[in-house]
C-alpha cells in the first residue's frame, strides 16, 4: 500500500486524468452524497462513505473528485492506495501515511501484540489533526489493504465518531476476502453511506467517447460501446483502441465476459496493442504483470536477464502506448485491469513459474517478506526451504499487528507442505496461538482438535496442548485448560524447560480454580527452580505465584509483602512487564491491596500500571486493568466510575477482539445497575457474564457471577434463588473463595443467607472470617466486616455499632451504609424507633453520594414509615437527560474539551487511561443528546459549564 495523491487518479488509474482532462460523468447522485458527507464533517461530526463497484467503474475517479472537493473545503486529506501485494504486509500503511507528513510517529511498542499501540498511535494523530482542520481519510482499493489497516478501518470510525473525520473506502464489489467483508459489516452497523457505482447509461458512455475523441462517436463505435456493459474505463480503452484499429475488425469482435469480469474484447484489445509493440516492451509488460500493479524496473530486468539500460526503449514504447505510467519511483500499470488482462493472457503454467521466479528474485535482493510471500502463494507450490523460511517470517511479522491474518497465512502455508513435514505442525500450532488472541477462539480450538489426531511427535503434541491450555485459560475455561496440561505432562521425554512451563501453567490453573492445596503441591520445587533462573520474568512470576497461594490461604501480610517485592522487581526488569494477567505483579498487587486497609493505594497502583501498559502497547492486558479498577472503585462506592471502567474493559476487549469479554467486568456492571435500580440492564449484563463464564462457580470469575446472580434475585424478591446462587461459591469455611471478591461484599452474602434462613451459609462466611482474623488481626477492614457479620448473625446492635466505627476510616462508604441500615433495621424493630432514624439517614446520604439509587429509594421508603420526609432519588435512566445527569468525572472533562484537548491529552492531564476518557465522552454525548465535540463545546460555552459542576 502506498500513500498517493488521488487528485492524479482518473476513471480507473494513476496519471490518466492529467493526460486526458476528462470530466466525471454520470455520477451526480454520488457527488451529491459525498458533498453531504463533507458538510456533515465540517459541522463537527464524523462520517463514513463506502464506494463499491466493479473494476473500472470509476471508484478511483470518484475518490479523486472527492479529494479535490475536500481540499477546496479546507480539509486535511490523508490518502492511501492498496496493492495486491499488501495482503500479507505487516504494519499499517494508513499509519505510515499519517505520520510521514507530520513526523509525529510514536515509537513502536516492543511487544508481540501491537494492535493497541497501532490503534492509539493512529487515533492520536487523527485527533490532533482534526483539532486543527477537518480530516478526510481516503483508502483506495481497500480490498487489498494490509490486515492492520483493515483492522484500523473496522475500529476507528466508531471510536472517533465524534471527531471531524470523514472516512472513505473504495472497494471492489466482488471481493471474497473475509477480513474485507468484516470491515464492510462493521461500517454498515455504524451507519456508513453506501455508494454502489453501477454501469453508466449508454448516453453517458457516448459522452465519454466524445470527450476522448473530441467529436461525437460514429454509429459503429456507439454500437461497440454497448459491449463494455456500462464500464467507463473499458469505454475509454475501447475508444482509444478504435482510433488505432480497423473498425470493421473491432465491430466483428466477440463481446462475452470471462469469470473474472474482464471482457474478451478488452483482453483481445490489450493483446492486439501488445502485438503492435516491440518485443522488449511486450516482455517488460508480461513480467511487470507478474510483479504487480507497481513494479521495480531493476527486478524486471533481472528476471529478463537484461541490463536496465537495454530496456529503456521498451519502457518508452509501453509509456507511449498508454499502458504504463511513471509518475513515481516505480513503473505502474495505468489501471489494474490492464495488468490483469496482460497477466491473464499468459498461460497458467507460465504464470505460476514466473511467480515462483519472482519470489526467488525478490528474496535475493532482500525484498519485504510479505511481497515474497504473495508470489509464493500465487505460484501454488511446491515450496522449497527458502520459501518456507520467507513465509514463516511473513507470518511472524504479521502476527503482532494482525494475528487473525497471520493465522490464516500460517494455515495456507501449512497446506503447501507435505503431510509429514514437521514445520507444518509448527505452523498450525502458531496459527492456533494467533487465533487464540482474537475472538476466533472456537476456530483455534477446532484447529487444535483436528491437528492432534495426526500422529504428532510428543514434543509437537505438548506444545500444541500448551497453546490450547493458554487459550482456554485466557477465555476463563480453567477446567478444560487443566485437561490439556495434564495430557501434555503425561507425554514422554519432554525437555525440562517445556515441562516447567507446563507445570507453571498448571499451578496457576489450580489457583484460578480455587484449589490452593493442589497449587501448593505443584509449587515447591517449581518455585525453587524459578528463583534460580536468570530470566527476571521467571523470578517475578514465582513471587506472584507464592503471593497468590499465601493470599488465598488468608496470609494477607505475606501475600502483600511478596506482591510488593514482585512489583518492585518488575519495575526494574522490563522482561517482567510482559507476563500475562493476572500474573502481572502490579495487577495482582492491586487485588491484594483491595482486601487490606490500603485501599487508597490500590487506585495509585492501578493507574500507574494501566498507563504503563498503554504506553508499552500491552493491549492484551488492558481489559484486566480496567476490570480491576472497576472492582476497586466499586469497593470505594464510586458506582459511576466503576461502571465506566467496566465498560472500558469491554470496549478494549471488543476493539482488540480479545477472546471473550471479561465476566468480572460484566458482573461489576450488573452489581452497579442493581444498586442504581435498573434491573433490566443488570439482567442483560448478568446474562453476558454467564455466557462468558458458564454456570460453573469454581471457575475463576465464578464468585463474581454468583454475587451478581444473587444480587439480582434478591432485588426481585427471590430469596431462595438468591441464597442458592451464593451457596456453591461461598459455603466453604476456608477463606479462599471469599477472598475472590473484596471485603465489603461479604456481609451482603450473610444478609441474603439469613433472609432465606440459610444459617449454614452465613456461618460458613463467619468461619472463614475467623480464620482470616486468626492469621492477621491487624487489618481493620477484616475486623469491621467480621463484627458486621457477627451483628447480622446474632442480631447484636453493639457488634453493628462497632462495625460502623470500624468502617468509617476504611474508605468503603457502601459498606458503612449497609451497616448503618442494618443497625437501623434492628433498632426500628424495638418499641422506640427514634434511635433508628439517624442511622437510616446516614445510610441514605451515603447511598445518594455513591449513586446507589435503588438503595436510596429503599431507605427513603423506610424513613417514610418512620414519619421522616426525604428528597427525590437521583435518576440513572438511559437516553438524553441534560446537564444535571453528568457525573463529577464527566464534568471534569468538559472544560478540557472546550480548551481543545484531544482525548489523549485529556487522559494525560487527568492521569487516567485514554480508554476511560473515551467511555466518559460516550456517556456525555448520550446524556446530552449530542454526537460531536463541536456541539459539546458550543453547549459548554453557552451554559458556562465548569469542572466543579457549576453552570
Amino acid at each position: 500500500m502506498s500513500s498517493t495523491d488521488p487528485a492524479d487518479d482518473q476513471a480507473g488509474g494513476r496519471g490518466n486524468q492529467a493526460m486526458t482532462g476528462l470530466r466525471l460523468r454520470g455520477r451526480d447522485r454520488e457527488i451529491t452524497a459525498v458533498r453531504e458527507a463533507l458538510d456533515t464533517v465540517r459541522g463537527g461530526r464524523g462520517a463514513c462513505v463506502v464506494v463499491e463497484g466493479t473494476p473500472g467503474v470509476g471508484k478511483s475517479r470518484l475518490l479523486a473528485e472527492l479529494d479535490e472537493m475536500a481540499r477546496r473545503s479546507g480539509f486535511d486529506v490523508v490518502s492511501v492506495r492498496a496493492d495486491e501485494l499488501d495482503q500479507y504486509a505487516a504494519g499499517a500503511a494508513l499509519q505510515s501515511a499519517l505520520h510521514s507528513s507530520d513526523g509525529s510517529n510514536r515509537a513502536a511498542a516492543a511487544t508481540d501484540d501491537q494492535r493497541l499501540w497501532l490503534l492509539d498511535s493512529i487515533t492520536d494523530a487523527l485527533e490532533d489533526r482534526a483539532q486543527r482542520a477537518p480530516v478526510a481519510v481516503l483508502v483506495d482499493d481497500a480490498q487489498w489493504a494490509d490486515p492492520a489497516t483493515l483492522f484500523v478501518l473496522r475500529t476507528l470510525p466508531g471510536r472517533l465518531a465524534a471527531s471531524r473525520i470523514l472516512w472513505v473506502l473504495a472497494v471492489r464489489s466482488d471481493t471474497e476476502r473475509p477480513t474485507v467483508a468484516r470491515v464492510r459489516e462493521d461500517l454498515e452497523r455504524l451507519g456508513a453511506r453506501w455508494l454502489t457505482l453501477g454501469p453508466l447509461p449508454q448516453q453517458e458512455l457516448q459522452d465519454i467517447a466524445a470527450d476522448v475523441l473530441g467529436a461525437r462517436p460514429s454509429p459503429g463505435l456507439a454500437r461497440l460501446l454497448r459491449a463494455v456493459a456500462g464500464n467507463p474505463f473499458l469505454a475509454i480503452e475501447l475508444v482509444r483502441a478504435f482510433a488505432d484499429t480497423d473498425a470493421a475488425k473491432m465491430e466483428a469482435g466477440e463481446a462475452g465476459l470471462l469469470h473474472d469480469g474482464i471482457p474478451v474484447s478488452f483482453r483481445r484489445s490489450i493483446a492486439a496493442r501488445l502485438d503492435r509493440l516491440p518485443d522488449d516492451a511486450v516482455r517488460l509488460l508480461q513480467i511487470g504483470s507478474v510483479l504487480g500493479r507497481e513494479f521495480d524496473l531493476g527486478t524486471a530486468a533481472r528476471m529478463l536477464g537484461r541490463q536496465v539500460g537495454s530496456l529503456l526503449s521498451g519502457v518508452e514504447a509501453a509509456l507511449n502506448a498508454g499502458l504504463l505510467s511513471a509518475d513515481g519511483p516505480r513503473l505502474a500499470f495505468r489501471h489494474d485491469l490492464i495488468r490483469q488482462a496482460v497477466h491473464e493472457n499468459l498461460p497458467l503454467a507460465v504464470r505460476t513459474a514466473l511467480h515462483r521466479e519472482a519470489a526467488d528474485s525478490l528474496r535475493g535482493i532482500g525484498a519485504r517478506s510479505a511481497e515474497v510471500a504473495w508470489h509464493v502463494v500465487m505460484s501454488g507450490g511446491p515450496v522449497d526451504d527458502d520459501a518456507v523460511t520467507t513465509l514463516t517470517t511473513a507470518v511472524r511479522e504479521l502476527s503482532s499487528s494482525a494475528p487473525d491474518a497471520a493465522a490464516d497465512l500460517a494455515q495456507r502455508v501449512a497446506g503447501l507442505l507435505p503431510p509429514h513435514d514437521g514445520r507444518r505442525i509448527t505452523l498450525l500450532t502458531d496459527a492456533a496461538e494467533y487465533l487464540g488472541r482474537t475472538r476466533r477462539v472456537h476456530e483455534a480450538l477446532d484447529l487444535v482438535d483436528t491437528t492432534l489426531p495426526e500422529g504428532l511427535e510428543p514434543l509437537q503434541e505438548a506444545y500444541l496442548r500448551l497453546v490450547a491450555a493458554e487459550i482456554h485459560q485466557a477465555a476463563g475455561d480453567d477446567a478444560a485448560a487443566m485437561t490439556h496440561l495434564q495430557q501434555a505432562l503425561d507425554l514422554p521425554a519432554l525437555p525440562p524447560d517445556l515441562r516447567v512451563r507446563l507445570l507453571k501453567t498448571k499451578a496457576t490453573g489450580h489457583v484460578y480454580l480455587g484449589d490452593i492445596t493442589a497449587a501448593e503441591q505443584t509449587g515447591p520445587w517449581l518455585v525453587e527452580a524459578s528463583y534460580r533462573s536468570h530470566d527476571p520474568a521467571v523470578v517475578v512470576s514465582a513471587m506472584v505465584f507464592q503471593s497468590q497461594t499465601s493470599f488465598y490461604r488468608g496470609r494477607l501480610a505475606r501475600a502483600l509483602e511478596l506482591a510488593e517485592e514482585a512489583t518492585r522487581r518488575a519495575g526494574t526488569q522490563s522482561a517482567a512487564l510482559y507476563l500475562r494477567p493476572p500474573r502481572i505483579p502490579a495487577l495482582w498487587l492491586a487485588t491484594v491491596l483491595t482486601a487490606t486497609d490500603r485501599l487508597a493505594d490500590t487506585e495509585r497502583v492501578l493507574r500507574e500500571g494501566q498507563r504503563e501498559a498503554e504506553a508499552l502497547g500491552l493491549g492484551w492486558s488492558l481489559p484486566h486493568w480496567h476490570a480491576a479498577r472497576a472492582c476497586a472503585l466499586l469497593e470505594q462506592g464510586a458506582l459511576d466510575d466503576a461502571a465506566v471502567e467496566a465498560e472500558a474493559s469491554l470496549m478494549v476487549a471488543g476493539e482488540l477482539e480479545i477472546t471473550l469479554p471479561n465476566p468480572q467486568a460484566r458482573s461489576v456492571l450488573a452489581l452497579v445497575e442493581i444498586r442504581r435500580g435498573d434491573l433490566a440492564k443488570a439482567k442483560d449484563h448478568l446474562r453476558a457474564a454467564e455466557t462468558g463464564s458458564g454456570t460453573n462457580t469454581t471457575q475463576r470469575y465464578g464468585p463474581w457471577v454468583s454475587l451478581a446472580r444473587a444480587g439480582l434475585a434478591d432485588a426481585e424478591g427471590e430469596d431462595g434463588e438468591a441464597a442458592a446462587a451464593l451457596t456453591a461459591s461461598f459455603q466453604s469455611r476456608e477463606p479462599t473463595r471469599l477472598l475472590a471478591v473484596p471485603p465489603s461484599h461479604w456481609p451482603g452474602i450473610v444478609r441474603i443467607a439469613l433472609r432465606d434462613k440459610d444459617r449454614s451459609l452465613a456461618q460458613a462466611v463467619s468461619g472463614a472470617l475467623r480464620s482470616l482474623t486468626a492469621q492477621d488481626e491487624s487489618r481493620q477492614i477484616i475486623g469491621a466486616v467480621r463484627t458486621h457479620v457477627d451483628g447480622l448473625l446474632h442480631r447484636d446492635p453493639r457488634a453493628l455499632a462497632s462495625a460502623i466505627t470500624g468502617y468509617r476510616s476504611t474508605g468503603r462508604p457502601l459498606a458503612l451504609a449497609a451497616a448503618c441500615e442494618d443497625l437501623g433495621e434492628l433498632m426500628a424493630a424495638s418499641a422506640d424507633t427514634t434511635p433508628a432514624i439517624p442511622y437510616f439517614e446516614e445510610a441514605g446520604r451515603l447511598a445518594s453520594a455513591s449513586g446507589a439509587g435503588r438503595d436510596q429509594e429503599r431507605i427513603r421508603r423506610r424513613l417514610r414509615r418512620l414519619g421522616v420526609r426525604t428528597g427525590p432519588v437521583r435518576n440513572h435512566t438511559a437516553g438524553p437527560q441534560g446537564l444535571g445527569s453528568l457525573t463529577e468525572s464527566e464534568r471534569k472533562l468538559i472544560p478540557l474539551v472546550v480548551e481543545g484537548l484531544t482525548n489523549r491529552a485529556i487522559a494525560d492531564r487527568l492521569y487516567v487511561s485514554v480508554h476511560t476518557v473515551n467511555t466518559h465522552m460516550k456517556h456525555i454525548f448520550t446524556k446530552l443528546g449530542i454526537n460531536s465535540r463541536v456541539e459539546l463545546t458550543r453547549l459548554a460555552i453557552e451554559r458556562a459549564i465548569s469542572a466543579d459542576g457549576a453552570d
